[in-house]
């Protein structure tokens, strides 16, 4: 990155680059409280996590404004990038963060019935995508492009092991009807986990476009045939 003439701007940059930072390690705590909670199906804990989203959603908002300041101080090219890629990343942790909220509040209905031994697999998913979105969060800090495209192929991952909690939810609901609802909880939180690994990896393409503008990303393979598989 380059110095301004005006140290107030690049002040600014790095208050908005500490704030988007914060955010992400936000969700990556709300994440990993959520996964917590379903283990130990704790209602009160989950209500929090719950509760606390408000908080990502409030420091969005503020990342807003704080681009809104620089957009209005005339940047050159490399600028402009941070600064719209900066609106991207705080958006897509935005997302991060309902997601995680999202599977806090699916883990209160889904104490209403016994505990599945699928759990663990959902738990190892969002593992996963913990240390995705850790490590993106790091690439972004670094403008490091190769470490952001090692995390972006990663993502097949996560879609791989999505696949294979899905086909082993089906199995189970087809063999005891007493199952589905649970299940198709289990179903939901599992797939709200994976869309955090998407989140993760539009992060990652973000920091390609930070670096290497509009120079084409390469390609990235998808394993997620959920829509498609049979049990």
């Amino acid at each position: 990155m380059h110095d301004h003439i005006v140290k107030s701007y690049d002040d600014e940059r790095k208050r908005l680059l500490d704030e988007t930072l914060r955010m992400g390690e936000m969700a990556a705590a709300q994440l990993e409280a959520a996964l917590d909670v379903v283990q130990r199906r704790d209602d009160k804990a989950a209500a929090r996590i719950i509760g606390n989203d408000e908080a990502i959603d409030a420091l969005e908002q503020e990342i807003s404004h704080d681009v809104m300041k620089l957009a209005l101080r005339g940047p050159m090219a490399r600028d402009l990038r941070e600064i719209l890629a900066a609106i991207r990343v705080a958006s897509d942790i935005e997302r991060i963060g309902d997601y995680a909220a999202n599977v806090a509040k699916r883990s209160k209905a889904l104490n209403l019935s016994p505990p599945l031994p699928q759990i663990n697999g959902m738990h190892a998913i969002g593992t996963l995508a913990v240390q995705q979105l850790r490590e993106v969060l790091t690439a972004y800090r670094d403008s490091d492009v190769e470490a952001a495209q090692r995390i972006r192929a990663r993502d097949a991952e996560i879609d791989t092991a999505y696949t294979a909690l899905f086909r082993e939810l089906l199995t189970y609901m087809m063999e005891d009807a007493r199952s589905i609802t649970p299940c198709t909880h289990l179903l939901f939180m599992a797939k709200n986990i994976e869309r955090i690994g998407d989140h993760a990896t539009n992060i990652a393409e973000n920091v390609w476009f930070l670096v290497k503008g509009e120079e084409q990303l390469p390609p990235r393979e998808k394993r997620d045939d959920s829509n498609t598989v049979a049990p």
